[in-house]
This record gives C-alpha cells, structure tokens and sequence, in this order.
C-alpha cells in the first residue's frame, strides 16, 4: 500500500482525461510549456543585465554618502 503501481496510475490518467478532456489538457501543457520557457528567457535576460547594473548602483551610493557613514558591503575585512 506504500508505492502506487502503473495500474494506479494509469487509473488516475483515465480520470483526468475523462474530466477535463483531451483538448483542455493538450492546451494547458503548452500553456505551461511557455510559462516555463518565458521564465527561462526573463532569468537569462536578468543574468546578463545583473553585472552591469552593480557597479551603477554602488557608484550612485558613495556620491551620496556622509563621510562619516560607513557602508558594510562596501567595506571588507582584510
């Protein structure tokens, strides 16, 4: 009773496909399809803008610091 067999599930496929139809799921596996090669393309694209996008921010950041303000992530221990 622990595992479930290929009967089983085969079972379960059945039901599915009786419930919503064959044209339903066909067009949600392409919707997820996309969703996930959308989600692929945006990390891609967030990767390669990352690295030029640091050193801005940290320029923009000590222009506008105090001099007596002391950044942590900045500053390093050596």
């Amino acid at each position: 009773m622990g595992t479930l067999s290929i009967w089983h599930w085969l079972i379960v496929l059945l039901v599915v496909v009786m419930i919503f139809g064959t044209k339903k799921l066909k067009n949600m596996g392409s919707d997820l399809g996309g969703a996930v090669k959308g989600f692929k393309d945006g990390m891609k694209d967030g990767a390669s803008d990352a690295p030029a996008a640091a050193p801005q921010q940290v320029q923009a950041s000590n222009a506008n610091a105090d001099k007596s303000t002391i950044d942590v992530e900045a500053r390093q221990k050596s």
